[in-house]
């Protein structure tokens, strides 16, 4: 389907004083390869050393320093690439991008302009309103600039160079995207597939996960209005944010009878608004040219096909299985493969097991408490065989669903055998029918109202459930806790 002829979603449409507009989305999102060391040089990628303590004479832009390519990094791109389903070019040009800023000593990056890495692919993303295919224009390799600090020193601004020449991906989409949550969800999703790759770690805070946001309006079905560009937006959040206000400030002026200015502007979060920061340069004004110290990149089909046999299982295929093997409903499979370690954790939990009531316990109850308390599934006190044996008990009948809830507990802040818990402390839940009919027995004669009440309206049943349950403790088999109450009661 070509999503330039994709018809106006009504849902998405942003209302003005004049009628109705579209808003309309390409991202450019910049990934920090995982890789040891940087695009042209040996030094570290490691974050957060000292100041300049990794930069090497080519980082720097020392007189007569060649760059020197990293095999690694180009087997990552090319990894990204076949997990976008895109093109991969068998020769790929580096090219030098002129521009001159403090943290730039070379005063140009070496990037990739009109033959890059990767061509045309396509990310599939699961929205509210169903799956929508987001195309990818290219994807390309380019080093990084360092970091210009101004708020340590009264008059100086500092440079540090630890990022200069870090490897990032350039992946640019096409203008598929038609609202702030398409945005997020397709920048959310391509995190997702860099993680499982191991080609980029995600990591926003840190900033190996950046993006650039075109945002344009239009009146629908119209051609495509004039864009602007947000610079750097460095959280999934902001990045809903900053379209929001970007598509309402263009509105607002197109109605007034102004014109859009295609420009670079900033979003600051604190104030809700983009400013602006400098026209938008065209491709011609950075003067690109091959980069002579540079051959051409080139490599051959079996570099590739190498390189895809031992790709991982990516998130759409492990969500497929995962509906069709463990019958998980879309949702639930959706939730599980978000991360490569759940994913795994869950498969751990369901070997051998009903998958459905594994999938229930780990999203409601250890998503649900991991959230809590702002820990992600490495850091998780309870192991996949825990949580495994939990299940189990809840399947052979030893304890009942709410019963589990509490071991689940003492589990997670103690620690411990889930089944020898069970018996220490217990906590098995009451089946033997005899011990359950004196206390149905006790709760009937003690209310001779709520009898007649409960036989005038069977709804009423529940009151002496939860008072049966309340007498054992919870203990009580809650089936066995009914149909002794129906028969006695005539039900």
């Amino acid at each position: 389907m070509n999503m330039h002829a994709r018809p106006a979603d009504p849902k998405k449409l942003i209302k003005g004083a004049t009628g109705d507009w579209e808003v309309v989305i390409g991202m450019e999102i910049h990934a920090q390869v995982t890789s040891n060391s940087k695009l042209f040089s040996g030094a570290s990628t490691e974050f957060g050393g000292e100041p300049n303590s990794h930069v090497s004479l080519v980082d720097a832009a020392m007189p007569g320093m060649l760059p020197v390519i990293n095999e690694e990094c180009v087997k990552q791109a090319v990894r990204t690439g076949l997990g976008l389903k895109a093109q991969i070019n068998n020769r790929s040009v580096f090219d030098r991008k002129n521009y001159f800023y403090p943290d730039l000593p070379q005063g140009y990056q070496i990037s990739q302009y009109k033959s890059p890495i990767v061509g045309e692919g396509v990310v599939l993303v699961d929205t509210a309103d169903g799956q929508i295919e987001v195309g990818i224009e290219r994807l390309h390799l380019e080093q990084d600039a360092g970091k210009s600090i101004h708020d340590q020193h009264p008059t100086l601004s500092l440079v540090d160079l630890n990022r200069s020449g870090v490897a990032l991906m350039e992946i640019v989409s096409k203008p598929d995207l038609r609202s702030s949550e398409e945005a997020k969800a397709y920048v959310t999703k391509l995190r997702t597939i860099l993680r499982y790759l191991g080609t980029c770690d995600g990591d926003m805070e840190k900033g190996s996960l950046r993006a650039d946001v075109n945002v344009s309006v239009r009146k629908p079905g119209e051609d495509f209005g004039t864009r602007c560009e947000i610079k750097n937006v460095n959280s999934i959040r902001f990045i809903g944010q900053a379209i929001e206000t970007e598509a309402r400030r263009q509105i607002g002026i197109i109605e007034d009878g102004g014109t859009i200015d295609q420009e670079t502007r900033l979003f600051d979060p604190n104030r809700g608004e983009t400013r602006s920061m400098r026209s938008k340069e065209e491709a011609h004004d950075y003067r690109y040219f091959p980069d002579p110290d540079l051959l051409p990149l080139e490599f051959d089909d079996a570099f590739v096909a190498g390189l895809a046999a031992h790709l991982p299982e990516l998130p759409d295929e492990k969500k497929a299985r995962f509906v069709a093997d463990y019958g998980l409903s879309a949702y639930d499979a959706d939730v599980l493969v978000a991360e490569k370690e759940t994913a795994a954790y869950y498969e751990e939990v369901a070997r051998g097991r009903d998958a459905k009531a594994a999938a229930n316990f780990v999203i409601n109850e250890l998503f649900g408490r991991l959230n809590k308390e702002g820990r992600d599934i490495a850091s998780s006190p309870v192991s996949a065989a825990q949580i495994g044996a939990i299940v189990d008990l809840i399947a052979d009948g030893t304890i009942s669903g709410k019963i589990a809830k509490d071991l689940f507990e003492i589990v997670f802040t103690e620690g411990g055998d889930p089944r020898a818990l069970v018996e220490e402390r217990g906590m098995k839940q009451v089946t033997d029918t005899g011990a359950i009919e004196a206390a149905v027995d006790a709760i009937i004669a003690a209310n001779p109202d709520k009898v007649a009440q409960v036989q005038a309206k069977p709804t009423m049943l529940g009151w002496f459930v939860g008072q049966v349950m309340k007498q054992t403790g919870g203990k009580a088999n809650p089936q066995a806790v009914n149909d002794l109450l129906k028969g006695k009661l005539g039900i």
